[in-house]
């Protein structure tokens, strides 16, 4: 569980800061076909740079941050936690495994007097 945690928590910061995505501005309808328009890609992050409603002590914290991020660390550190975790789940599948290849034969057959 502490794994996961920490995979989300630098996936968090390298999906805000390094991940662009596309916003859906328009849709128009001519008959069945559906035309979509959508923004230019941006991050999260440049988003909310952008946003005038933010408050400037919030950009500069946020800015503050990417500054200190890099995103080829932060790629390595998630794949990293990645196999850890892959690793975990195998060992926990093959011990499953061995306990049902060899059960526990005094559970399964009953006593009789």
């Amino acid at each position: 569980m502490a794994v996961l945690k920490e995979i989300y928590g630098y996936l968090r910061l390298y999906t805000n800061f390094f991940q662009p995505n596309m916003r859906l501005v328009e849709k128009v309808r001519n008959g069945s076909k559906v035309k979509k328009i959508y923004d230019e890609p941006k991050t999260p992050y440049r988003r909310l740079l952008e946003c005038p409603d933010v408050h400037q002590t919030i950009k500069d914290n946020l800015t503050t941050t990417y500054n200190t991020l890099n995103p080829a660390e932060l790629k390595r550190r998630i794949s990293k936690l990645q196999d850890k975790l892959f690793k975990t789940y195998v060992n926990k599948t093959n011990v499953i495994r061995k306990e049902e290849a060899n059960p526990d034969l005094s559970s399964t057959f009953l006593v009789r007097q």
